[in-house]
Formats: structure tokens, C-alpha cells, sequence
């Protein structure tokens, strides 16, 4: 029976996140597993893993074999590096004490590489923010100084309406009268 690591799809259409976890690989993707040993949500950024880090060691050790994303995974959380450690004292390259050594100095430089990437997300998420509201200051001066513009010619049409109003009152009532020859010529000629 060979086993493996793998991801077990879950969650519904489109809002995917998965469990890792031991199962015999003639079993399907979904189906029966021997153990659950973590779970891995791609659609968060970066992507949240949680692992069950000595089962994983265990298992790896026992001759479970990874899938390429699990063992992206596995490698991101650090298990190869300790199996691979284990296996260098197991050869007498070095001794137990200098495997956790070498094992803490990795995990401080992943952590600090995990640490920047997330606080450089975090920037890089105020710099839009900043780049859009100016982008939006801008927007709403373009659109308060076209209204502006916008009134004054109201404003100065409105003046020019006004001056020849003044004027035309006296002019109005000659208008009227030849309207009121017209409409009586029109009731002479019924």
C-alpha cells in the first residue's frame, strides 16, 4: 500500500480550501484518509497553513510520500529541512545538538522572509489606498472647478439677460400692440 501526502478539496464552488492528509493513493482525492494532518487556504494572502508539524515528520519518516504541493508546503513549514537534518545525524554527519542548530537558524530566516513579505503587502495596501484617495482629491477638484466655470458663465449669461430685460419693456409694448393688430385682423377676416 503506498501511502501519501496530499489535499483533500473542501469548501464550496469558487471558495476552495483544503485539508492535508495521510491516505492510501488508490483511494480518491475526497474519499477515505488514514489521518488528517493539517489544513491550507489558498485564497488568503499569504496562504494560511496549519500543520500538525511531528505528524508530518512522522509520517515522512515512516515513507509517506508527498504530492508536489504538499510538498511545497511541507517545505514551506520547514518538515523537509528537519527530515532531511534527521537523516544527515541518522548518517553521523553531525550530531543531534547541531541539527537543532542548523534547524532553528532556517526557521528564523523563513520566519523573517514570511514577516517581510506580509509587511510588505501591508505597504504596498497603504500605498494604494493613499494613491487612490489622491487620485480621487484630484477627480473632485477637476469636477468643482468645472462647476465653478459652469456658474460663472450662468452667472454672466443671467447678467447679460438681465441688462437688455431692463431695456426691453419699453420696446414690449409696441410688440404688443402689432400682436394685438394682428389677432384682430385675423378676427375681422372670420
Amino acid at each position: 500500500m503506498a501511502v501519501k501526502i496530499r489535499l483533500a478539496r473542501k469548501g464550496r464552488k469558487r471558495t476552495a480550501y483544503y485539508h492535508i492528509v495521510v491516505a492510501d493513493s488508490r483511494s480518491p482525492r475526497d474519499g477515505r484518509y488514514i489521518e488528517k494532518i493539517g489544513n491550507y487556504n489558498p485564497r488568503t494572502n499569504p496562504a494560511t497553513i496549519e500543520l500538525d508539524f511531528d505528524k508530518a515528520l512522522g509520517w515522512l519518516q515512516n515513507g509517506a510520500l508527498p504530492t508536489e504541493t504538499c510538498r511545497a508546503i511541507l517545505s514551506y513549514k520547514g518538515v523537509l529541512m528537519k527530515k532531511h537534518l534527521l537523516d544527515g545525524v541518522k548518517k553521523g554527519a553531525f550530531d543531534e545538538a547541531e541539527a537543532n542548530r542548523r534547524f532553528e537558524s532556517w526557521m528564523k530566516q523563513n520566519e523573517e522572509k514570511i514577516e517581510s513579505k506580509k509587511s510588505n503587502l501591508e505597504k504596498s495596501k497603504d500605498d494604494d489606498v493613499s494613491k487612490r484617495l489622491q487620485a480621487e482629491k484630484k477627480v473632485n477638484e477637476a469636477r468643482a472647478a468645472r462647476l465653478a466655470k459652469k456658474q460663472a458663465e450662468l452667472a454672466a449669461k443671467e447678467k447679460a439677460e438681465a441688462a437688455p430685460a431692463e431695456e426691453a419693456p419699453a420696446e414690449a409694448p409696441a410688440a404688443d400692440e402689432t400682436s394685438a393688430e394682428a389677432a384682430s385682423a385675423e378676427t375681422a377676416a372670420e
